[in-house]
């Protein structure tokens, strides 16, 4: 391995919400003028939600190098994306928020980091909030992130990070804390703590990309080499995105480990694990960076080793993971990519067949929406797609958690597709006949007199165990921390933010697989109110129910028999009529002409619902429509399976 001069391959990361897009717009504007309000988060969902889904990269062309910059995800659902990521880079720039500290997701994407041996780079971020200059005049962040880093065996190498310290809003950044503090009030002003610090940081203390040479031994190990010298080298690059051009066909960004590359050259493809495979080759279209969210052809089109780039017109056949090298000179094996996390939760997507099935969407068949879900798995390595083994019509998707898989759907609502839901399933193993189940490192920040609340909902039937405690007099908040496991998890975000009047805020990330906990206390499913007819609702039977529940629904909306329109307050579900409208008779009665009122319905994102639903039910999405609906429509079919279910649970308890 030698070193390639004038490049720095870095990636930001950080928990959700910690200012990793808001850093790269600055560092865009300071070297292109291309900056912009989130401008990497490009996608509808992204804009919508406020959070980065996939990572996307970056060229900055800054003091004669080449800086390429990856915004990555900050929720633990994604944290698949920042896995593949981190074999791109030399080095990680980690962003905390000064007044959080590190978070359940900036413990995982340190130690992915830490452990490939990327070279760290600490940015303090939000020094300009009240809350955030007190943790920094204490020190109470700078430990924290010590300790962190401590804890998650760093070397000595790495525990010599440098800090900085930033508000990337108000566009400033410096090495010095007291100077920071100054920035922050208002106090000094400085020309030289400008987001060019950071970029400054970069150069400095991120490392050189590393790269193979196959036939230049006369360079020694760890030397910084040019460009030039590669040239005549044996190509790689190691597929990391794939997607698709309208105009020139296949396209794959990667980094190049060894070679150079240009326009016209004959590729083949050598697929992850194997060396003896090729695929025929195919002449390549073109090569392209990325500067800010437009593509860039280069020019001349010749990119060299440790260049991340997107190549156009790639072999059909490339999937992430996999490696493409020259046809005439290939390399003897592919690029070594490191294991993903396993996934957590699956659930099978089929085709809908519902009453209202084929009405509102335009693709509806089960061979569109797998191959649809088939797809996915080009470009999002963390999903994998089989076929059911209980139903051949429908698909069973592995994923990482209810977000991720919650915003897959949502994205193929959007795309016309009307389909159904199963309930999640989370995934266990037997490992010496032991069985084993996920659990998830949960923290929760909340205002003190909501803790005993949290603490209750989550180590009763959730089987959850805390672990640390840390109050905080002075803005009256605690921070709670739990190990948890995942089948605990579900459906926990609504109801912490019921009870807690929406003051919790709730992260977690996987930790690891442990000993099977038991079964899941029956209290955790909610009673449902499920319609008995079909047809509009009506304002007239809705204010009858009002009394019953919370209500999912609003006069006028199509329900049918087996929908379920409501919460209902008690246990067990009640079958109601929310299609009953009023007699229409010559008879009056005092009071009877009232004018109804109805309380806005609370409405559940796909998400949300797949915490919340119930084993017997499943989530119909269409373009126009999310519904939840009972598994069996009818109501005499669903007694007979709910007095099968009470015996079951009566003979598992009586063992």
């Amino acid at each position: 391995m030698v070193r390639r001069s004038g490049v720095r391959n870095v990636a930001i990361v950080a928990h959700v919400d910690h200012g990793k897009t808001t850093l790269v717009d600055e560092l865009l504007k300071i070297a292109s003028d291309q900056g912009g309000d989130r401008l990497m988060d490009s996608g509808d969902l992204e804009k919508e939600r406020g959070i980065t889904i996939t990572s996307k990269v970056t060229r900055i062309d800054y003091e004669k190098h080449i800086i390429n910059v990856v915004d990555t995800p900050g929720h633990a659902d994604f944290a698949g994306e920042v896995d593949r990521i981190l074999n791109m880079v030399d080095g990680v720039c980690l962003v905390v928020d000064a007044a959080e500290g590190p978070m359940a997701q900036t413990k995982y994407v340190l130690s992915r980091a830490l452990n490939q041996g990327l070279s760290p780079l600490v940015l303090i971020n939000k020094v300009d909030r009240p809350e955030g200059q007190t943790k920094i005049e204490s020190g109470e962040t700078e430990n924290q992130i010590s300790e962190l880093f401590k804890s998650l065996g760093a070397t000595a190498e790495q525990l010599d990070y440098t800090t900085l310290y930033a508000s990337a809003r108000e566009g400033w950044s410096t090495e010095d804390p007291f100077l920071a503090l100054e920035l922050a009030v208002g106090d000094s002003a400085s020309d030289d703590a400008t987001m060019a610090q950071v970029l400054n940081a970069i150069l400095e203390y991120i490392p050189e990309p590393k790269v193979i040479s196959y036939k230049n031994n006369n360079v020694k190990e760890g030397e910084s080499t040019d460009k030039s010298i590669h040239n005549n080298e044996k190509f790689s690059i190691a597929a990391t995105t794939v997607g698709f051009d309208q105009y020139m066909g296949r396209t794959c960004t990667g980094r190049i480990y060894s070679g150079s590359v240009a326009m016209n050259d004959s590729l083949v493809v050598l697929k992850r694990g194997e060396t003896d495979i090729m695929t025929p080759p195919m002449t390549l279209g073109d090569v392209c960076v990325n500067i800010g969210i437009s593509r860039v052809s280069l020019d001349p089109p010749v990119a060299s080793a440790g260049d991340i780039v997107t190549l156009l017109g790639v072999p059909d056949s490339i999937a992430v993971g996999d490696t493409i090298t020259g046809k005439d000179d290939p390399v003897p094996e592919p690029i070594k990519t490191p294991p993903l996390a396993p996934p957590t939760l699956c659930m099978n997507f089929g085709a809908n067949d519902g009453p209202l099935a084929g009405q509102e969407g335009t693709i509806v068949t089960s061979s569109k929406i797998r191959s649809r879900l088939l797809a996915e798995t080009d470009n999002n390595v963390t999903i994998s797609v089989e076929k059911c083994k209980t139903d051949s019509e429908k698909t069973t998707v592995y994923g990482r958690g209810e977000l991720q898989l919650g915003i897959l759907i949502e994205q193929m609502r959007r795309e016309g597709y009307e389909l159904i839901i199963s309930p999640p399933k989370i995934l266990t193993r037997m490992v010496d006949g032991v069985e084993m189940e996920p659990f998830e490192e949960v923290t929760i920040d909340v205002d003190s007199e909501y803790s005993g609340t949290v603490i209750d909902l989550l180590t009763g039937d959730r089987k959850g165990l805390m672990i640390d405690m840390q109050e905080n007099t002075q803005d009256g908040k605690t921070r709670l921390i739990f190990e948890v496991p995942s089948r605990g998890l579900l459906g926990f975000g609504p109801e912490v933010a019921t009870l807690t009047r929406g003051t919790a805020v709730v992260n977690h990330c996987y930790l690891e697989d442990r000993e099977y906990a038991g079964i899941i206390g029956d209290s955790l499913e909610k009673g449902k109110l499920v319609a008995t007819e079909d047809g509009k609702a009506s304002t007239f039977a809705l204010s009858s129910l009002v009394e019953r529940g919370t209500l999912f629904i609003e006069p006028g909306q199509m329900v049918y028999g087996g929908m379920v329109i409501g919460e209902y307050s008690r246990a067990g579900d009640l079958d109601v009529n929310p299609v009953k409208s009023k007699a229409l008779n010559n008879m009056r009665a005092t009071g009877k002409d009232e004018k109804a009122y109805l309380p806005p319905p609370k409405q559940l994102s796909v998400e949300e619902l797949i915490g919340y639903m119930s084993k017997d039910e499943i989530i119909e999405v269409t373009p126009k429509a999310v519904r939840l609906r009972k598994l069996e429509l009818d109501p005499g079919a669903r007694d007979r399976a709910a007095r099968a279910k009470r015996k079951q649970l009566k003979a598992i308890k009586g063992k």
